[in-house]
Formats: structure tokens, sequence, C-alpha cells
């Protein structure tokens, strides 16, 4: 005999409510695109001012506009940001200039490794809100969109061919598969 499926909307033991998963979602894209608007700084520190400036400038500017989106979100929604802002703050910071000091396939590296890891993130979100907020998805959707096209450009300028790319590509989202995780709560 089978079971019977679960009801819509059923949760296992320990699973967060529907309101507090919506808050961590605003919660962790908003920590997330302000660690990415802070690698961008990172990189344009170093590269600002030689042949990839323009796309990084153009990449970043989008970032801003992502923060600024869930920055207003975070506001209308009485979300919490993340306490991890400040460190967020530094090592977005730190991965943009460091990988940007080893030249720039190494910065359109970090760029792939990250942006494929929040195509993955946002794509499981969409998911999950199903149909039970269509402005945040839509949101997320469009942002994931831009996020693509971010990877393509750094595929598009060599970030393959970068030093070392599978370990550092796999190292870079491997943080940010954990940053994630971290910023959901804390």
């Amino acid at each position: 005999m089978t079971a019977p499926a679960p009801a819509p909307g059923w949760r296992l033991p320990g699973d967060p409510e529907p309101d507090e998963r919506l808050r961590r979602m605003i919660r962790v894209d908003h920590a997330g695109e302000y660690g990415a608007a802070r690698i961008y700084a990172g990189q344009l520190a170093v590269l600002g001012r030689g042949p990839a400036g323009p796309a990084i400038r153009h990449m970043a500017e989008q970032e801003q506009g992502h923060l600024a989106g869930f920055s207003r979100l975070i506001a209308e929604r009485r979300v919490r940001p993340s306490a991890l802002l400040p460190l967020w703050h530094v090592a977005g910071f730190a991965l943009g200039a460091a990988t940007a000091l080893l030249g720039t396939r190494a910065a359109m590296a970090c760029t792939v490794a990250v942006e494929e890891v929040i195509d993955e993130h946002y794509r499981g979100q969409a998911e999950t809100l199903g149909d039970s907020d269509p402005a945040l998805k839509d949101r997320i959707l469009e942002y994931r969109a831009d996020e693509l096209a971010h990877r393509d450009t750094a595929l598009a300028a060599g970030a393959e061919e970068a030093p070392a790319y599978p370990l550092l590509a796999a190292a870079i989202k491997a943080g940010s598969r954990l940053a994630i995780r971290i910023a959901e709560r804390i």
C-alpha cells in the first residue's frame, strides 16, 4: 500500500514557517547582493582603469541596482538584515581585489564561480516560491538573468583560461555556498 501524498504546504519537523522562509530568502539575497557589490568594488580598485574596467563597472552597477531592490524589500517587509554585513563588506572586497591582483582572467573566474552559485540559488528560490509571492519571484528571476549575463561576460573575457581555474572556481563556489547558508540565519 502506498502512503498518500503530503498535503500542499506540508513541512518536516524543524522546517521554517513560510513567513520565516521568506525572511531568510530576503535576508540572504540582500547579503549576497551586498557581497557581490563589494567583490566588484575590489575588482574595480585593481582593474578599473584597464581594459576590463568598463565591463566590471557595468556589472557593478547592476549589482548596486539589485542591492537597492533588496534593501527596499528589507525595509518594506521589516526583515532583519544579516548581522554579518561587516564581514561581507571586508570579505567581498578582499575576494574581488585578490582575484583581480592575479589578473583579469582570475577576476573573471571569480565572477563565473560566484554567478554560477547564485544561478543555482536563485533558481531554487524561484522553485520554492512557486506562486506564493509573485513579486518576489519576478525580482529573483530578473536578477538571475542579470547574474547569468555577468557569467557569460566573464566567460567571454577568458575566465576559464585563468591559472588553476578549476581549483580557483571550486574554492570560490564552496565559499559562496557557505556564505549563503550562514547569511540565511545570521
